[in-house]
């Protein structure tokens, strides 16, 4: 299921960390890698070669930590706006993931910041993992779905099944928030899923790949409850899905909608103590 991943570097963060972790699942070790580098336009030749210069630098030394085969790792070095270019290097490829690190900024943050990882998770249909820059990447042994009966869920199950493929002590933790508004939690507990219910095919469909689950519960606003669950089961890896909200005839502007309203996946991308890897499926 990811076969080709796009690396967006900006010579700072831990993207390139996470790529590594990744690479050392055995489901993951085949795939090929394109390592992307953005020069943004300058007002000067002058500039403009100064920073050609220093992104064939950054570029370099982002394949060299990698330590890659080098049949399986290309590079692009390419100039214009960094939010538009990802997109356009991952539609190109055909990616089967990105991965870009992100500064966790919260929603009206990201668009006075110009956020590059925000604009390009709105704007791409395509699975997006975000490494903030103050979390440590850890050797992925726990990977965490927030489960539901959604489609997007479903294809977060199937991701997190593939990386768990041959991991040895491998455990996949679904987790599933009984949304209380109000703000009252309940304590994290152990749940044996109900037959014919979302918790009860994930786990069978696990078991049928020989791997472990964990079922867990709790009760609270949802973006705060995933946050600490992923937190206090000491979670490697988080998937996540999201509805596309886009609107259908203007794909090509950001939804601020979604940017300053209440949105799941914005509070968790931006809380999380883990990496998050955000899938997005039409509505």
């Amino acid at each position: 299921m990811i076969d080709k991943i796009l690396l967006a570097v900006s010579g700072l963060g831990h993207a390139e960390e996470m790529l590594k972790t990744l690479k050392d699942l055995p489901s993951i070790q085949s795939a090929k890698v394109t390592v992307l580098h953005v020069v943004p336009s300058q007002s000067t030749t002058e500039a403009m070669t100064a920073k050609w210069e220093e992104g064939g630098k950054i570029l370099a030394n982002a394949i060299v930590s990698l330590n890659l085969d080098p049949s399986q790792v290309s590079s692009i070095l390419r100039q214009g706006d960094p939010k538009d270019v990802v997109c356009q290097v991952a539609d190109e490829m055909e990616a089967d993931l990105i991965i870009m690190g992100s500064r966790g900024l919260k929603r009206l943050q990201s668009i006075l910041a110009n956020s590059v990882s925000q604009y390009v998770f709105q704007l791409s249909s395509r699975p997006m993992l975000l490494v903030k820059d103050d979390i440590y990447v850890k050797r992925i042994k726990r990977v965490m779905v927030a489960i539901d009966n959604s489609e997007a869920a479903k294809k977060c199950l199937d991701l997190a099944l593939f990386m768990l493929r041959g991991v040895p002590e491998g455990q996949l933790v679904l987790g599933n928030v009984t949304q209380e508004l109000g703000g009252k939690k309940t304590e994290i507990t152990e749940i044996k899923p109900d037959k014919n219910s979302p918790l009860s095919a994930a786990v069978a469909a696990a078991e049928r790949q020989g791997v472990s689950t964990r079922c867990v519960r709790s009760t609270g606003k949802p973006g705060e409850e995933i946050c600490r669950l992923a937190k206090e089961l000491n979670i490697d890896l988080l998937l996540l899905g999201s509805p596309d909200r886009r609107p259908s005839i203007a794909k090509s502007f950001v939804d601020i909608d979604r940017l300053l309203g209440a949105s799941l996946s914005d509070y968790v991308r931006v809380n999380a103590t883990c990496p998050v890897l955000l899938a997005r499926t039409a509505a």
